[in-house]
């Protein structure tokens, strides 16, 4: 199994390449998600601009990814992003430190741009949970719309956050494979190795309670993958800062193992099919051929 990492691989090579000799570049490529990002150089090769623009950014913005993004790059950020993109980095190679860990660290923190900003609400929904405790209040019901009619819903109560991922799957065998992967998520954590994993339900074409109100279309091709978060998977900012990592791949993760599975029977099926093609072909019986002779001399052959 492929390991997913939540940090964007493109960005990073292209970092460490410029970074050894800085060149002329304009690129543009497409992460998970559809978010697009660009890297180019449009005064010098040692001045490298990274845009991004990503389809849930207004809904971001009011959980606060702006004030992330700028505890997280500070004067990295530019105030006038570039047409057409919702955020955009200017890093000036000749300061990126020279110290090989921090160097390591500094491009790994750029190459995390569009997980920073996905984080928004999760932080805020931890936040939030914190604060709760004592009141017995809930928060705000949290809405980001990162896929065509799908979204990520997370609130937080007194004991927990709930995070609630809408799927859609338009073909049919696609469908058939998610109900099975959605639904072994939840028979999984009766294991005893997981106990502590976050608890998770699954519900086919009815949304939770949480989201009931929003009248959401309801058809057999949506489901609805609820994760519930106790205060102990984010107890501290390491464990927090995992867990966002983790959650955002969800889908991601769903759709590569779909694909995988799918990949693998149709596979398995070529080669059954061979194998069959193998005995039909031994299976074949020879024909026997004689040859008679005529009064005349002809030859006559006989089958």
């Amino acid at each position: 199994m492929i390991l997913l990492e939540p940090h964007n691989v493109t960005i990073q090579a292209t970092l460490k390449e410029k970074l050894i000799k800085p060149t002329s570049l304009d690129v543009q490529f497409v992460d998970f998600d559809g978010v697009r990002f660009r890297l180019s150089t449009p005064e010098r090769k040692t001045a490298l601009v990274l845009s991004m623009q990503i389809r849930c950014w207004d809904e971001l913005l009011t959980y606060g990814a702006l004030e992330i993004l700028r505890r997280e790059y500070g004067t990295l950020l530019m105030a006038q992003t570039e047409p057409e993109y919702n955020v955009s980095l200017e890093i000036d190679l000749e300061q990126v430190p020279s110290d090989p860990e921090d160097r390591e660290a500094f491009i790994m923190s750029v190459a995390l741009l569009k997980r920073n900003a996905l984080a928004a609400p999760f932080e805020r929904g931890f936040k939030e949970q914190k604060e709760f405790e004592s009141t017995g209040k809930q928060g705000e019901l949290m809405q980001i719309h990162y896929r065509d009619e799908e979204a990520i819903y997370v609130q937080a109560l007194p004991d927990r956050v709930t995070v609630i991922f809408s799927t859609i799957f338009k073909d049919e065998t696609d469908r058939v494979y998610g109900k099975l992967f959605l639904q072994e998520f939840v028979d999984a954590r009766r294991l005893p190795t997981i106990q502590t994993a976050p608890q998770v339900l699954y519900s086919n074409r009815d949304p939770p309670l949480e989201i009931r109100h929003l009248n959401l279309r309801s058809s057999e091709d949506m489901g609805y993958v609820t994760f519930i978060l106790f205060p102990r998977h984010f107890a501290n900012p390491t464990i927090a800062a995992n867990t966002i990592s983790h959650i955002q791949l969800f889908k991601d993760y769903l759709h590569y193992h779909i694909k995988c599975s799918k990949a693998y029977m149709h596979s398995r099926m070529r080669h059954r099919v061979a194998e069959f093609q193998k005995i039909l072909n031994r299976a074949k019986t020879e024909v026997a051929t004689t040859e008679r002779k005529t009064a005349t001399g002809r030859t006559m052959v006989t089958r």
